[in-house]
């Protein structure tokens, strides 16, 4: 009996041997599939991807074989799957029925105390009132997990958790389903394709336990509850809170301190749009490479599923400034955030104060007298309404973004630079003499840091105005954001000298939350005017079904004029010699989400060298919700001497309650 043993023995482990070689050999790819072309033969998309796994494998068939290929089947945010194939398999797997496009599974990079009040939150008055704080919003978090445990996830104050709401909150290592409350209502994590990619990993904290802070911090930032005396070892001390402190939290885990994957991340957005969040925070990009289109950015794709669900996409334009297009994460579809600081510098001071002749005298004797004579240095020194703030500092990634230059980005400025936020308290802040100080708050810079101020700031307009599509949030944001710092100057480049930055810099300018609420107009688009633009942007058929999972545009109708509330004008011909000028034509529409009767007169800020006329000059409404049109038309020299020239057009309100500003650039800059 012992040789069949033996025998079966060898087998089981020359296939395993066989099978594990096999799949050592295999890349993680993302499949992009037209699910309408699912046969009749199965009940669902999931049973038809792992049939087709199974068909085109090179491995004997099996229940375990394509299953052990397959990582994710993707229902919301893209059509289609992720899978570890070989090089003959790919080929095959291009030859089934429904195939549309696949893409190597890519790396992703990741890119407070005072701030809440620098943005001008109040509870007596404003955006916090208004919008009773956020109160039942919902917003999904995309990044290192989340510290439950923190007292900026209390749940003291808050009400039942939203009966519309499907998410749920995963067990794991360190984490209990139960560790969720009324604040933190979902917590889930991914990581298939980080270890399909990497399967020599192992992961000790295999749950949405977050051992880095970088999660913790962002979502504390976006809508942590009230913490009283929380600083950084005396630094910055304070009541912290979120932007939308009884906003809910969902948090998705798709950032690891192996790495990240899209596939990964791809995951944590569809699944994000199933539970149903109102509001994604985005701090991380797909790494940027020569002749990128949209559909290879697997974050803009399933940001155009969420926004056409309703949901408000807030992501970071990445930390790569300050260059010109350095700039990530700039899909039309979503708001692109930069980074600026506050009016907060922390010190450690060193007095020197001026002493008369015999208090002078006696310091001398001391210090002749004394075999060890000492002064005091005070640290841990906070100092509020420094001047000029904000400035966009020099890391903020800057504009245009190159996969789409026809929409001007960044979309908008807020505070990115030394934000006091919640912490992994098993995370190391700082390293003293080779010991690592360890904290429940940390002070972060970048602009992952500013993407959940915007995303808290949604949240807040949302709750107040719940029946807005994501353009329409994006749009009063945009509208009333400040253009000036708090000395009443244009707001300052930090990176060039602190002279006046661009909108290329800044987008529209600095996030105003309280006038967000109530911006008089508003630019609004659909899904469809998005398609337009993609169409006259020369994308074929099959490039657009991967972005929008959808085959039935036939690009009949198409502009590079989306209703946007901004602009930006290329005068770059090569040309420079000829003495014709170029024009620029923009139809824009807005809508009155103010008073039913109001008027609104237009005002431009000119530019150097560029003519600049708008028609008509007045907007007169007669109802709520009425739509009026204009055209802005620029004139100017086929190529400008300039890199960037700036102005912007204005839409006063006659009662003066209301000014709905939009930036304009006219560039010569090219990628």
């Amino acid at each position: 009996m012992a040789t069949p043993i033996l025998k079966v023995g060898f087998s089981l482990v020359f296939t395993i041997s066989l099978l594990a070689s096999t799949l050592a050999q295999s890349d993680t790819y993302i499949i992009h599939m037209d699910g309408s072309a699912m046969p009749k033969a199965f009940s669902d998309h999931h049973n038809w991807y792992l049939a087709t796994i199974s068909s085109v494998s090179d491995t004997a068939t099996s229940t375990f074989t394509r299953t052990s290929k397959h990582i994710y089947t993707y229902t919301s945010s893209v059509q289609g799957f992720s899978a570890s194939l070989t090089k003959s398999e790919l080929e095959a797997l291009k030859k089934s029925p429904g195939y549309i496009s696949s893409t190597r599974d890519r790396k992703i990079e990741v890119h407070t105390t005072h701030t809440s009040e620098f943005l001008g939150l109040s509870s007596s008055s404003g955006a916090w009132p208004t919008a009773n704080y956020g109160e039942d919003m919902i917003i999904g978090l995309v990044d290192t997990g989340i510290w439950p445990e923190s007292e900026s996830f209390s749940d003291e104050g808050m009400t039942e958790v939203p009966s519309r709401w499907k998410g749920k909150c995963e067990p794991g290592t360190q984490f209990n389903s139960s560790t969720c409350n009324k604040k933190l209502i979902g917590a889930r994590y991914y990581n298939k394709g980080l270890l399909a990619n990497d399967p020599k990993i192992k992961i000790s904290m295999n749950s949405t336990r977050d051992t880095d802070g970088h999660g913790t911090h962002t979502a504390s930032t976006a809508a942590g509850n009230y913490v009283k005396g929380a600083s950084y070892f005396g630094f910055a001390n304070g009541t912290s809170s979120g932007m939308a402190p009884r906003a809910r939290i969902a948090m998705y885990k798709a950032i690891w301190r192996h790495g990240v994957y899209e596939s990964d991340v791809l995951a944590a957005m569809d699944q994000a749009i199933q539970d149903g969040v109102d509001i994604l925070s985005l701090s991380l990009t797909v790494a940027i490479e020569d002749d990128f289109f949209l559909e290879d950015d697997t974050i803009a794709i399933a940001s155009f599923a969420a926004m056409e669900k309703g949901v408000f996409v807030a992501a970071s334009a990445g930390n790569a400034g300050p260059l010109y297009y350095t700039l990530v994460n700039g899909a039309p579809w979503m708001l692109t955030i930069g980074a600026g600081t506050i009016d907060r510098e922390l010190e450690g001071v060193l007095t020197l104060v001026y002493i008369g002749l015999q208090d002078g005298e006696r310091v001398i004797d001391y210090i002749k007298e004394s075999k060890d004579p000492r002064g005091t240095v005070v640290f841990r020194k906070t100092v509020t309404g420094t001047k000029p703030a904000p400035r966009v500092d020099d890391y903020s990634g800057r504009g245009p973004f190159a996969s789409c230059r026809n929409v001007l980005k960044p979309d908008l400025l807020a505070p990115g630079t030394l934000v006091l936020a919640s912490w992994s308290p098993i995370s190391s802040v700082a390293e003293v003499r080779s010991h690592s100080l360890f904290s429940k708050f940390n002070l972060l810079s970048g602009t992952s840091m500013a993407t959940p101020h915007v995303a808290g700031v949604a949240a807040l307009i949302k709750k107040a105005h719940p029946d807005w599509s994501p353009a329409a949030i994006r749009s009063a944001l945009m509208t009333t954001a400040d253009s000036l710092d708090n000395t009443l100057s244009p707001i300052k480049d930090a990176s060039n000298n602190d002279s006046p930055a661009t909108p290329i810099d800044i987008g529209s300018g600095h996030i105003n939350p309280n006038k967000s609420l109530d911006p008089g107009l508003i630019y609004d688009a659909t899904a469809e005017d998005y398609i337009k633009l993609l169409c006259a942007m020369n994308y074929t058929n099959k490039q657009i079904q991967i972005i929008t999972r959808s085959s039935h545009h036939d690009c009949k109708n198409r502009s590079l004029d989306l209703n946007y509330p901004s602009f930006i004008a290329f005068f770059d011909s090569y040309d420079s010699g000829s003495k014709e000028k170029a024009v620029h034509k923009f139809q824009r529409t807005l809508t009155n989400v103010g008073e039913r009767m109001s008027s609104y007169t237009a005002k431009l800020l000119g530019m150097d060298g560029i003519k600049m006329s708008v028609e008509p000059q007045k907007l007169v409404f007669k109802k709520e919700h009425e739509k009026l049109s204009y055209t802005l038309t620029l004139e100017g020299p086929k190529s400008l001497k300039e890199d960037v020239v700036h102005g912007s057009l204005s839409w006063v309100h006659d009662g003066g309650k209301h000014v709905v500003r939009s930036p304009i650039v006219a560039t010569s800059i090219t990628p």
